[in-house]
């Protein structure tokens, strides 16, 4: 008997039932005019002949462009589709979803208008090419789930020429938030950054982001773990970006495994994945801080981890402490985007990190050391704080 031949759209029709895939039929956005187009003088003020005296003043005087277009109001979501979410390495098309997902936070977390490309290439010479030609358009640029270390360069490389700012979400965005809930988590339990020593179990993209703000914002010292154990000046298996990260890590000198860095630390950073033995998580000093971030499945379950950590923080929705980028990214781009920041400076991350530990620095509890991310102080409080630093720190054209 011949096999039945299934027709894939009645498939994906009953697939829809599915409220995920109901939700994303047809896309999560549209572009939506700011002004009516009734009539025939309305046509003539938005399109020709009234749009040439517009691009003529442009034309002679390019900063206008700010004034009177969207450019200064509109991020590009760029990918390669090489690292999504916990899915990998799922190619450009795959990605779409994930990058509109990430426009509308965007506007609806910091109304900000965003718009996502999914570039058809991992070359990082042809994907900076094109963000460079892209980017009159726009801006500021949001590089979203590339893989690392191509990342590392893509985002530098872009940096150096644009004069528009480019933030690595994944890197930077992951590690504010992380930033502002540990400030939180050791004021709540009486001591400062100084007096703490963090363990970060992943080298990738974010694990090298919260190292260097971790640095910059004074932690007592941080150890940076990869696969092969800590991350230390003494190996000689190290890509450049992990002998930079030796370079101003690890101020005692460790050697060994994940499970060695653990033992007497206060921090637990996970953003690798991956199973932590409880025994390690024993080790740790009294009163430790356990920020188990991989998703779904956590690095330390957080039913073992609140057996010895004061705080718990994971990077689910369903536990307390959720450390979400969407507290982070679009009050940086409104900040940014407001003032028509070149950059976005370390100053101006620190000053993130500070006001969004702040929203919630008179309500902490070993269950709230960061705000929900559908807490409406949050955005205004990182857009103010970003806008501020970039003004103090000379990149602000207004």
């Amino acid at each position: 008997m011949a096999a039945e031949i299934v027709n894939p759209q009645e498939e994906l029709a009953e697939d829809a039932i599915d409220p995920a895939f109901a939700l994303h039929r047809g896309g999560k956005m549209a572009v939506q005019a700011t002004v009516p187009v009734r009539d025939t003088a309305d046509l003539s003020l938005a399109y020709t002949p009234g749009v040439a005296k517009v691009c003529t003043a442009i034309a002679e005087q390019p900063e206008l462009v700010d004034d009177y277009t969207w450019k200064s109001q509109v991020v590009a979501v760029v990918t390669d589709g090489s690292a999504v979410l916990g899915l990998g390495d799922i190619g450009p098309e795959a990605s779409l979803p994930v990058m509109e997902g990430k426009a509308i936070l965007f506007k609806q977390f910091g109304g900000v208008d965003a718009v996502p490309i999914a570039l058809d290439t991992k070359d990082a010479d042809e994907i900076v090419e094109t963000v460079v030609r892209l980017a009159p358009s726009f801006g500021g640029v949001n590089l979203e789930d590339i893989s690392a270390p191509r990342c590392f360069e893509i985002e530098e490389r872009l940096k150096e020429r644009l004069n528009i700012p480019v933030f690595h979400d994944d890197q930077h965005g992951t590690a504010i938030v992380t930033l502002a809930a540990l400030r939180n988590a050791a004021r709540l339990t009486g001591r400062a950054l100084g007096d703490l020593r963090a363990v970060i179990s992943g080298a990738g993209a974010a694990g090298v982001a919260i190292a260097k703000i971790l640095v910059e914002a004074g932690i007592g010292d941080v150890t940076v773990c990869d696969r092969k154990g800590i991350v230390s000046a003494a190996r000689d298996d190290l890509n450049d970006v992990k002998r930079e990260l030796a370079g101003f890590t690890n101020k005692a000198g460790r050697s060994g495994s994940l499970e060695d860095a653990m033992a007497g630390a206060d921090v637990f950073i996970g953003v690798s994945g991956g199973t932590v033995p409880e025994p390690a998580v024993a080790t740790m000093a009294e009163g430790a801080f356990v920020f188990a971030m991989a998703n779904p499945n956590p690095e330390i379950h957080p039913d073992v981890a609140r057996k010895y950590a004061a705080v718990v923080a994971t990077g689910r929705s369903d536990y307390p402490n959720q450390i979400n980028n969407v507290l982070a990214f679009p009050g940086v781009f409104a900040g940014a985007l407001q003032v028509r920041a070149t950059s976005i400076t370390e100053g101006m991350k620190l000053a993130a990190a500070e006001a969004l530990a702040a929203v919630v620095a008179d309500e902490l509890s070993a269950e709230k050391v960061i705000p929900s991310p559908f807490d409406e102080r949050v955005g205004p409080a990182v857009t103010a704080a970003v806008a501020a630093a970039a003004r103090a720190e000379g990149v602000a054209r207004r």
